[in-house]
C-alpha cells in the first residue's frame, strides 16, 4: 500500500473520501493482478499504473478515469477479463479499460495492419468516451519517461509512434503540456545526437540573450503598468523539437530560428487582452502580416489567444501572445481543463465542444473508410491542422486545414455538394478546383445534378472527409457499372438460353459454389473480370443442360464441359489423360488445365469462382506432352541407347536437357509426346530396365 500513499494524498485534495476509497479498491485489484510482473527497469509493474493515475490527478480528472488508469493494463497483460472488471467496478470503468487495451486477441496478416487496427480501435473508443485518450496519453507519457530501459530498436519504434500519433492527438485536443513533453522525449529517443547538439547550442545562445530578454521584459511590464493593466509577463523558451522542426521545414539555420524572442502576457479579462494589444503596438512597431486573433476565431482544438509580432529594439523580431488566465489553463490542458465541473453534454469548455465536434467527424470517417489503413491516413491528415477560415456566400465561417481546395470546402458544406461539384467562384471570380484557398475568401460552389466526383480530385484534396467520400462514391460507382457489364456478358455467354429463364435458385446455387454472397455480387465479379462469363454460364446450365455424352460428341476436344471455351494445358505440371485435373479460369486465356496436386493451384477449394470442374473425354484423340527426369551414369553411348529405347515405345521426343550433378552422374529431362497415363507408365517401365539408368520420375516444376 505504500505505493498508493502519494497518489492518495494527491487525489484527497479534490475528491470526496468515498471516491478516494473506490480508487483505492482499484489499486488493490491492479496490485494483485500485476503482483508477479516487473517492468524493464526491474521495478514492480504496479509503479507504472500508479504513475499514470498520478499524471491524470494533476489534471484533476474524475475518480472513474483514475480507477481505469490504475487498471489500464489488467485486461491486456493479466488473466482478468472485461466481465470481472464490470462486476467489480461497473461498466463505465470496464469500458474505459477495454478502450485502452490493444487488440492482442485478433490475428492480422502484418504488423502494420495490426497497428493500424489498434489505432482505429483506440480512436473509435475515444469517440465514445474521450477519457480513453487521456488515459492513453498519460500512459504513453510515463512510458516515454522510462524509455531508456528498452532495446534501441524498440525505443526508436515507440518514439516514432509517439511523434506521429500521440503528440498530434494531444495537440488536437489542446493538451499542450503533454504534447510538449511527448515531443521532447520522442525527439531525444529518436535522435539522441541531434538533441544533444541542439541542447548545447541553446545553452550557449541563452547566455548571450539574457541581457536583451531582460530589457524587453522590463519594457513590456513597465508600459502595461503605466496603463493600469494588471498582468504577468513570461519569457517563452522554444523547445528542442520545435526548433528542429522549424529548421527542417523552413530550411533555416539555428541562429535564424533563435533570433526570435517570444513572450506571453497573461491578463484578467478578454477586454484587457485587446487593450494590452493596443499598448504593445504603441511600444514597438507591429509587423503587419503577423497578427492573428484566435480569441474571435479559436483554433480547431479550442485554443484562444492574440498573437502579434513586433519589431523590438534594434529591429529584432519579438513574438507576443496575449491571453487570459482561463485561456492559459485551456492552452495547457485543453479538453482536460475543468473536467470535474462539466455537468451536461451540451456544456463544456470551448476545447471540449470543439473536441466533440471533431470526434463526430471521426465517426463519419470511420463509417465510410474502406480499411483501417485508409481511416488512419485520414485521421493523421486531420491531426495537425494549420487552419484557414473561409466564408460561404451566406456568411457562414467554414474552418479548413491549410492547403484546402474548393473541393474540400464543398465536402465540408455537405457530401452531396461535393459529389455534384463542377466548379467554384472565389470572391465572385472563377477559381480552379485544385488551387488552395486562403483565409478570408468567400467561396461559392457550382453544382450540376448529373455530375460526379473525379478520381483526379484525390491528388489534391487535403481533408479526410473529402478523400473518404470521393473514394466511397467511386467504389459504389465502379461496382454498379461492373454489375451492368457483368449482366451483359452473362446474357451473351448464355447463347440461346434466355437470362430471364434461369431461376434465382440456380443463381443462389452458383453463388454458393463460387463463395460469393449474392447474385449481384456474382455479376459484379464477372464485370470486374474476376470470373469468366462463359464459365459461370456453364455452371448455371449445369442443372438444365447436362454435358453432351461422348457418343453424340463428334468433336476431338480432350476436356468434357469445355465446349466453346479456349483451353490450354499448364506447362508447370503437364497434365495428361488419367490425371485428376482442375481448370483455372484465367481472363484472356480461357481455361488453363492443371493437375489437381499442382502446387500452383493448391487451395483451389477456397476460391471456387476462379476454378472450374472438368474431366477428361473418354477417347481424347490428341497427344500430350509430359516430362520425365532420368538419373543415369554417363557411359559412352548411354544417351544414344536412351533415345532409341524411347523411340521403341511409340513416343516422340519434344525436348531434352542434361545437367551434370556429380562426376559421371547426369540428370536428363525429356519432354515426350504421350497418349495417356498408362502410356507414360509403360515408357517409364521400359526406360528403368536399361543398365545405366538409376532412377526415372515424372517431372513436377
Amino acid at each position: 500500500m505504500y505505493l498508493f500513499e502519494g497518489l492518495k494524498t494527491q487525489i484527497s485534495e479534490y475528491l470526496p473520501a468515498a471516491q478516494v476509497e473506490q480508487v483505492q479498491q482499484a489499486f488493490v485489484v491492479a496490485n494483485e493482478a500485476h503482483s508477479s510482473q516487473k517492468r524493464s527497469s526491474g521495478e514492480p509493474y504496479i509503479t507504472h499504473p500508479v504513475a499514470v493515475a498520478s499524471l491524470l490527478a494533476e489534471m484533476r480528472l474524475d475518480y472513474e478515469t483514475l480507477m481505469a488508469a490504475l487498471l489500464h493494463d489488467v485486461i491486456e497483460d493479466t488473466e482478468t477479463n472485461h466481465e470481472e472488471l464490470t462486476e467489480l467496478f461497473g461498466s463505465s470503468v470496464a469500458n474505459l479499460v477495454e478502450g485502452v487495451s490493444k487488440l492482442d486477441k485478433l490475428q492480422f496478416d502484418s504488423k502494420e495492419e495490426a497497428q493500424a487496427e489498434n489505432y482505429r480501435k483506440m480512436i473509435m473508443a475515444m469517440v465514445q468516451d474521450i477519457r480513453v485518450i487521456l488515459i492513453k496519453l498519460a500512459d504513453r507519457t510515463h512510458n516515454m519517461r522510462t524509455i531508456q530501459h528498452l532495446r534501441p530498436d524498440k525505443r526508436r519504434r515507440i518514439a516514432r509512434e509517439t511523434l506521429e500519433i500521440y503528440a498530434p492527438l494531444a495537440h488536437r485536443l489542446g493538451i499542450h503540456d503533454i504534447k510538449n513533453e511527448l515531443e521532447q522525449l520522442g525527439f531525444w529517443a529518436l535522435y539522441p545526437w541531434r538533441a544533444r547538439l541542439l541542447e548545447s547550442e541553446v545553452k550557449k545562445a541563452r547566455g548571450n540573450r539574457r541581457e536583451f530578454v531582460e530589457r524587453v521584459h522590463s519594457e513590456i511590464e513597465a508600459r502595461l503598468q503605466a496603463n493600469n493593466i494588471e498582468m504577468r509577463v513570461l519569457g517563452r523558451e522554444k523547445l528542442l523539437h520545435s526548433i528542429y522542426n522549424k529548421m527542417q521545414s523552413k530550411e533555416l539555420r539555428f541562429n535564424q530560428v533563435m533570433d526570435v524572442y517570444a513572450f506571453r502576457v497573461i491578463v484578467d479579462t478578454v477586454d484587457t487582452c485587446y487593450r494590452a494589444l493596443g499598448v504593445l503596438h504603441n511600444l514597438y512597431k507591429p509587423i503587419e502580416t503577423r497578427f492573428k486573433d484566435y480569441i474571435a476565431i479559436p483554433k480547431s482544438n479550442g485554443y484562444q489567444s492574440l498573437h502579434t509580432s513586433l519589431k523590438g529594439p534594434h529591429g529584432v523580431p519579438v513574438e507576443i501572445q496575449i491571453r487570459t488566465e482561463e485561456m492559459d489553463l485551456m492552452a495547457d490542458r485543453g479538453v482536460a481543463a475543468h473536467w470535474l465541473y462539466k455537468n451536461t453534454d451540451d456544456a463544456g469548455t470551448t476545447a471540449q465542444v470543439r473536441a466533440r465536434k471533431w470526434m463526430q467527424s471521426l465517426l463519419e470517417l470511420q463509417q465510410s473508410a474502406g480499411s483501417s489503413f485508409e481511416f488512419i491516413e485520414s485521421v493523421k491528415s486531420d491531426l495537425f491542422p494549420d487552419e484557414i477560415y473561409v466564408f460561404s456566400p451566406n456568411g457562414r465561417i467554414i474552418e479548413l486545414p491549410q492547403g484546402a481546395t474548393a473541393v474540400d470546402f464543398a465536402y465540408a458544406v455537405h457530401t452531396d455538394v461535393g459529389n455534384t461539384c463542377i466548379g467554384a467562384r472565389v470572391n465572385h471570380r472563377t477559381y480552379s478546383l485544385s488551387k488552395p484557398l486562403e483565409t478570408g475568401q468567400t467561396v461559392e460552389i457550382k453544382t450540376a445534378s448529373g455530375s460526379r466526383p473525379n478520381i483526379a480530385w484525390l491528388n489534391f484534396v487535403v481533408t479526410g472527409k473529402a478523400r473518404t467520400k470521393i473514394r466511397q462514391y467511386l467504389k459504389g460507382q465502379q461496382s454498379s457499372e461492373a454489375l451492368q457489364l457483368g449482366e451483359r456478358l452473362l446474357r451473351s455467354a448464355l447463347g440461346p438460353v434466355s437470362y430471364e429463364d434461369i431461376p434465382d435458385s440456380e443463381f443462389e446455387r452458383v453463388a454458393k459454389e463460387t463463395k460469393v454472397e449474392s447474385k449481384n455480387e456474382l455479376l459484379t465479379q464477372i464485370g470486374l473480370g474476376n470470373m469468366m462469363s462463359v464459365a459461370i454460364a456453364k455452371r448455371l446450365l449445369g442443372e438444365i443442360q447436362t454435358l453432351k455424352d461422348e457418343a453424340s460428341s463428334q468433336s476431338s476436344l480432350s476436356i468434357k464441359g469445355a465446349e466453346g471455351l479456349l483451353v490450354s494445358f499448364a506447362k508447370c505440371c503437364r497434365p495428361i489423360p488419367g490425371d485428376d485435373i482442375i481448370a483455372h479460369v484465367s481472363p484472356g486465356k480461357g481455361l488453363v488445365i492443371h493437375r489437381s496436386e499442382c502446387k500452383n493451384v493448391r487451395g483451389y477449394e477456397d476460391e471456387p469462382g476462379r476454378y472450374f470442374p472438368v474431366e477428361w473425354d473418354n477417347k481424347p484423340e490428341a497427344e500430350f506432352i509430359s516430362e520425365i527426369r532420368i538419373e543415369m551414369v554417363n557411359n559412352q553411348g548411354a544417351l544414344a541407347r536412351l533415345t532409341s529405347a524411347i523411340a521403341t515405345t511409340g513416343c516422340n521426343i519434344d525436348g531434352l536437357t542434361t545437367e551434370e550433378i556429380d562426376a559421371n552422374i547426369y540428370f536428363i529431362d525429356v519432354a515426350l509426346t504421350i497418349r495417356d497415363r498408362k502410356h507414360l507408365a509403360d515408357v517409364i517401365r521400359h526406360i528403368r530396365k536399361m543398365p545405366d539408368v538409376q532412377r526415372v520420375t515424372r517431372l513436377r516444376k
